[in-house]
């Protein structure tokens, strides 16, 4: 399983570049701002930033991203695996699953979540991927950026890129990941351990 140590070089090497975010404002700062100028009243409605944004997943909630499901969508398979991530019993049950995946098969991920208190920018999903406490891979998704979620657009959803499972005897085995929402402040949003098995044809 990949282990905090993983995650810690990444976010070191994250850091070197010397980049640094300015102060975010929350969504009612936002609509405060400058209220009266017509021009950025038309630019803050196209944020999202408009009066029907949606209230809290619960009485004070502070995540700013709530990521609600993943699913695992194969090609091979007629329905797809959905994680529930609404609790934590769900989120911590699934570090002892492995889902089957057919070797050669294609298949991708597809995330629902939701937005709240401030514009969150620069979204991304970060993977590594362990066999047998070997680091083999490292995926880095930008997700992109979002206003918090309104009536008329309750969540959202993307699909990452699709990937090719591993065929032949050696790749029939267990995975383990260790996934991590983070946006541009360097703030991790969700921790997810989950695994696969890849298994034959």
């Amino acid at each position: 399983m990949a282990t905090e140590e993983d995650f810690q070089q990444f976010e070191e090497e994250e850091n070197r570049d010397g980049y640094k975010v300015t102060a975010k404002k929350t969504v009612d700062e936002y609509k405060n701002l400058d209220a009266e100028d017509q021009s950025l009243a038309k630019w803050k409605e196209s944020l999202g930033l408009s009066s029907d944004v949606l209230p809290l997943e619960f009485p004070g909630d502070k995540r700013k991203v709530v990521i609600l499901q993943i699913q695992l969508l194969i090609n091979t398979e007629k329905e797809p695996i959905t994680f529930d991530l609404t609790n934590e019993k769900t989120i911590k049950e699934l570090a002892s699953k492995r889902y089957k995946i057919k070797e050669n098969s294609i298949y991708k991920l597809k995330i629902k979540f939701k937005v709240q208190h401030e514009i969150i920018t620069g979204l991304r999903y970060v993977q590594n991927i362990r066999k047998a406490a070997i680091n083999i891979d490292t995926i880095d998704d930008h997700l992109g950026s979002y206003a918090p979620n309104t009536k008329s657009k309750p969540f959202y959803e993307v699909e990452l890129p699709e990937s090719e499972a591993p065929s032949g005897f050696l790749a029939r085995s267990t995975y383990s990941a260790i996934s991590r929402f983070i946006d541009d402040d360097k703030t991790t949003h969700l921790t997810l351990r989950w695994g696969v098995e890849i298994v034959k044809k």
